[in-house]
């Protein structure tokens, strides 16, 4: 049922959208007008809320809870885990934002800054590890949680609607359960194809920059053809080699070229910048979560922080489930604090180095890498690497970084949506994973024929909405699981040591 309703809105939605992208394009910007100018404040009150509630539970007595038996090892080792964690959870987002983000906030800041001068600076790169950093992380932190939970704790199926079992007991085999199960699937389509479609964008802009192929929706349409066909080989082959294989791949590779942007670029200032953020960050993290414009309509909040929340919400069932799948037999304080802090930590350092050695390029040696983006934003990353030793060489392992990002990106998306769209099942059929990859990528076809960048971020941000509201529901369902256990075994633990008394009694009893 889920898989063939599921199947048969995102056909509509694909076929609609080639015949008619010009109207395709003008609903979706009025669902989008809609959805920020009601449901902003949703997005930031909820993130905020599930970085919180991720926090609490993490230092809370439920902290020792494991996700499997109480007497499970990790199933993956940690350099693996961390590994598959990076490039599920940001993968091409990550490499497409590095330069563009920085250098975007610093020509156009948020609202009370000038830009172009030290203080949008400052302001650009802080709001680029706000963006990247622990909401972000808290978001999938929270989906897996809850999945992992009550799929290896309590043995329910691998689905988002299990995880509402306290709340909706067996009616989560019926269609309040198969309702949102559906909405997972529609929200990890389009929030997979927005990942995708950036991709594409900066593949394409990679491939310019290098040999002078053009930027076109032609070229684009064949990038995602010959992309769609390595991530349906690697997606025959199962998570334990394809997947594994390429994330540990994506890790050297990601990990080469900043290392190698850090050592060869303005090192100490790059280390001065990342100083910096941090405290800056901590010390405005509470002021950035909660930042409308109501007063003055600045559209900046939107195009940046409500987008980002959105696209990470629609990310989550997709990344949420397959951190879950990969995360068994870790505890609930071991998981949470792995997933918030270590690809945060590794996100500020990737902003660091690429958006402070393009920042530090055009505040201090003039190389107009600003006007560049202005006219580009796909070429950001390209043009930053061009200025160091063996530029085109980096270019061209950046262009390789992000196809293996995408591949790995669109693998583990087949994956968790045939999981999604099959009760659960650990591992899908082939024919089902090679179905919804073939729909993703007509998905982020259609989406940049109908409105490119803008097109992708409309879409992340009103598939997203719904799920926001499901995420709410899912903290108030694992709590009550969590408090029910924890009676559960304080209970055991009474009858236990009366057992003990008992005995005691009796042996010292003539």
């Amino acid at each position: 049922m889920v898989f063939r309703i599921s199947v048969a809105i995102v056909l509509v939605v694909a076929v609609l959208g080639a015949l008619f992208p010009d109207g395709f394009a003008r609903v979706s910007g009025h669902l989008l007008d809609v959805t920020t100018a009601r449901f902003g404040w949703l997005y930031l009150v909820s993130v905020l809320g599930f970085l919180v509630f991720c926090l609490f539970l993490a230092f809370s007595r439920h902290g020792q809870v494991r996700l499997g038996m109480d007497d499970e090892e990790p199933e993956y080792g940690d350099r693996s885990w961390f590994a598959m964690l990076f490039s599920a959870g940001m993968g091409i987002g990550l490499v497409f934002w590095g330069v563009a983000e920085p250098v975007s906030h610093f020509i156009d800041p948020p609202p009370g800054v000038e830009g172009g001068t030290a203080a949008a600076a400052r302001v650009a790169v802080r709001y680029s590890f706000f963006h990247w950093g622990l909401h972000a992380w808290a978001i999938y932190a929270l989906i897996a949680l809850c999945i992992a939970y009550f799929s290896f704790r309590k043995g329910l199926p691998a689905l988002i609607s299990s995880t509402f079992h306290p709340l909706l007991g067996d009616r989560i085999h019926s269609f309040p359960g198969k309702a949102i199960d559906i909405l997972a699937v529609l929200a990890t389509v389009f929030g997979v194809a927005t990942s995708l479609g950036l991709g594409t964008l900066q593949i394409n802009g990679g491939l310019t920059h290098l040999t002078g192929i053009p930027t076109g929706i032609g070229i684009q349409l064949i990038i995602i053809a010959v992309v769609t066909f390595l991530f349906m080989g690697s997606a025959m082959t199962g998570i334990d080699r394809g997947i594994k294989i390429l994330s540990n791949v994506n890790m050297l590779l990601a990990g080469g070229l900043v290392l190698f942007t850090f050592v060869m670029g303005p090192t100490w200032f790059v280390l001065d910048v990342l100083t910096t953020t941090v405290g800056d960050y901590v010390q405005n993290l509470i002021p950035m979560s909660l930042r409308l414009t109501p007063y003055s309509g600045d559209p900046w909040v939107v195009t940046w922080t409500l987008f980002y929340w959105a696209w990470w919400i629609a990310w989550a069932p997709f990344v949420g489930m397959f951190i879950a799948r990969i995360s068994r037999g870790r505890t609930l304080k071991e998981f949470i604090l792995g997933v918030l802090l270590v690809p945060s930590a590794l996100s500020f350092f990737w902003f660091s180095a690429l958006g402070g050695s393009a920042l530090f390029m055009e505040m201090f040696e003039g190389r107009g890498i600003a006007a560049l983006v202005q006219e580009d934003v796909t070429s950001a990353l390209f043009i930053t690497l061009q200025q160091l030793p063996l530029g085109s060489i980096l270019a061209g392992l950046a262009v390789l970084l992000i196809c293996t990002f995408f591949v790995t990106s669109a693998d583990s998306a087949t994956f968790v949506l045939g999981m999604l769209s099959s009760e659960g099942r650990l591992t899908p059929s082939t024919r089902m994973k090679l179905t919804w990859g073939a729909l993703v990528s007509s998905i982020a076809a259609v989406l940049l024929l109908s409105g490119g960048l803008e097109g992708l971020q409309t879409a992340a941000i009103v598939a997203a909405a719904p799920f926001a509201v499901i995420m709410v529901g899912m903290c108030v369902s694992i709590y009550r699981a969590l408090v029910a256990e924890d009676r559960a075994r304080q209970r055991q633990e009474r009858r236990r040591r009366r057992k003990v008394d008992l005995l005691l009694e009796a042996e010292e009893t003539p």
